[in-house]
């Protein structure tokens, strides 16, 4: 039987997708003819060259500048997203911080910094969009992008980042008990090791450690992650809602 994923046509807001692996949710739900909205903090030239790429796919796209920290520019990401594109069934909370530092050195400002960014602003966001779902009695999905380290903690000095994840699981519980009688998924996905940006330094400078932690053996690529967002927005997915799916190639096997 061929699955359908049934995405055609629906519209969805992808934070911190300009770059890595928000860029490649973006093309993969444009292949499947989702309308996107691309969240941008700094990149705005990234942002612009994206847009034109999902447009070339043949889906209408748009770029909003919003800065996840500030809770006036995460209600307002939602509310142009909606007021652009017509619609929103879909939201994907991807943008994040991974700061480097011992527990010793953390200030309380970087700390709050990456807890804001993090997993304030994925409740932020998530509460502006459940609140045009309920309103439109459309219900929706939600895909929250977490880590391993929620569940391992930190080894290479990112206990903020950690906790900070880890909030975001607990947070997909609850949301998805909350919001599952007005037919809205949210779900979160478990990430190891992905070549972006962000990784970029750690990866130059300790990849061997990294490598020997994950059983499949390789780093994974922005489209190794694409595909598995993509099926949990999906309708075939409609029967999942609370999860957290491992995408780690092993590093977390929970």
């Amino acid at each position: 039987m061929e699955m359908n994923l049934k995405l055609a046509g629906k519209c969805a807001v992808i934070t911190g997708g300009s770059r890595g692996v928000g860029k490649g949710i973006a093309l993969a739900l444009a292949d499947e003819k989702v309308n996107i909205a691309i969240n941008y903090h700094r990149s705005a030239k990234a942002a612009e060259n994206l847009v034109k790429e999902l447009t070339d796919k043949g889906v209408t796209a748009i770029a909003i500048q919003a800065d996840l920290g500030n809770a006036v520019d995460c209600a307002r990401l939602i509310d142009e997203a909606a007021g652009q594109l017509g619609r929103l069934d879909i939201l994907v909370n991807n943008g994040g911080v991974w700061p480097k530092n011992w527990l010793q050195n953390i200030s309380l400002e970087e700390w709050k910094k990456t807890v804001d960014v993090n997993l304030t602003a994925v409740f932020l966001t998530s509460q502006a969009f459940l609140k045009k779902a309920i309103a439109g009695e459309q219900g929706g999905k939600i895909c929250n992008i977490t880590s391993q380290a929620a569940f391992h903690g930190a080894t290479t000095g990112h206990a903020h980042y950690a906790a900070s994840k880890a909030g975001v699981v607990s947070l997909t519980v609850s949301m998805a008990r909350e919001l599952a009688k007005y037919h809205i998924n949210v779900n979160a996905v478990a990430l190891g090791l992905v070549a972006t940006d962000m990784t970029q330094q750690a990866l130059a400078t300790n990849r061997d450690y990294y490598l020997q932690r994950i059983p499949i053996g390789r780093i994974a690529m922005p489209e190794d992650i694409a595909s598995i967002v993509t099926f949990m927005v999906s309708d075939a997915a409609g029967y999942i809602t609370g999860a957290t799916v491992d995408a780690t190639g092993g590093m977390l096997m929970r």
